[in-house]
This record gives C-alpha cells, structure tokens and sequence, in this order.
C-alpha cells in the first residue's frame, strides 16, 4: 500500500468519525445552557401569576390553559432557555428536567388544540396538573439565584443622645 493511499484512507475514516461523534458533541451541548438567575421578586410574581391562573380555570379553562403556556415559556426563557422556537425551548429544557419535560409538553399541545374547539375540560385540568412539576422546579430558588443584597449602609452608630441607658442591676451607688 503507497503512502498516498494510506494518507487518503485515514483521512477518510477520520472523517466518518467526525459525522458520527459530531451530533453527540451538539446535544452534548444544550444541557451546558446557562441558567441565568431570578430574583426573589420575580419568582413571586410567577407564583402569583400561576395561582391566579387556577384560580379563574373554573370560569375560564380555555384561557388558563393557554396562559399557563405562555407563562411557563416565558419562565423557561427567563430561566436562560432557547427563546427562537418552543421545541429548540422544550428540547433545552428536557436535559435539566427529563421527568417534568412530558407536562409541559403536553400543556403546549393541549393548549394548541384549545383554539380549534372540543377540548374535555377534564383533560385540560390534567394537562395544567401535569406542567406543574415543571413550573415548580423552573420557579423555585436555586443555588445561584440572586440572594437579596447585603446591606451597604453601615449601621447607624449612635450618638450619647440616641442611646438607651443602661439597666442598672443593682441597688444605685450613692456618689
């Protein structure tokens, strides 16, 4: 075999194994999505958000359904997750919460096919159940969530005229 040869069948395989570990390399590569912190006042609102939205699902299932997408979707880009498609969003998001990711799939959906007529409104009440677990991993205080800030004033140190005197514990000496 000429060294030519063997140069171009290396180069060859070389290059198959590249296409074959090349995809691997790219999944590898959304569960390294940073996700970016939420302050305290922003879960709240979220919180408060989603408790508003059960509230009215009695009166309005419809619109709770969708809302919760578009909550939940919203918290997820907060959160630092893909914002260009639901599905690059969902796919990002089934890396860090594999066993929560089907809820939320299944809220999207359902919510889409609200629009077109004849929905079971119990099964709009499992698909808002079954996102739950998602919206609760997503709004919940991580490690790296801002903590609130420390005090920058200094206490204020007081002067003879601010303090409280002393508790004498005794019988007063007489002087």
């Amino acid at each position: 075999m000429s060294t030519v040869t063997l140069i171009i069948l290396l180069a060859a395989l070389a290059a198959m194994a590249g296409l074959v570990i090349a995809p691997s390399v790219r999944q590898g590569r959304r569960g390294d999505l940073p996700v970016r912190s939420l302050p305290p006042e922003a879960r709240e609102q979220y919180a408060a958000r989603w408790a508003g939205l059960q509230e009215r699902f009695v009166d309005s299932p419809e619109w709770a359904l969708r809302e919760a997408d578009r909550l939940l979707g919203a918290l997820a880009v907060d959160r630092g997750y893909p914002a260009e498609s639901d599905e690059k969003r969902m796919d990002a998001l089934s890396v860090r919460h594999p066993d929560e990711i089907d809820g939320y799939r299944r809220l999207h959906a359902m919510a889409a096919r609200v629009d077109q007529g004849g929905t079971d409104t119990e099964r709009m009440r499992e698909a808002l159940v079954a996102a739950r677990p998602l919206f609760e991993q997503l709004v919940r205080a991580q490690p790296h969530d801002q903590r609130p800030l420390p005090r920058l004033v200094p206490p204020r140190r007081e002067g003879r005229q601010g303090r409280i005197p002393r508790q004498r514990l005794g019988p007063a000496a007489d002087h």
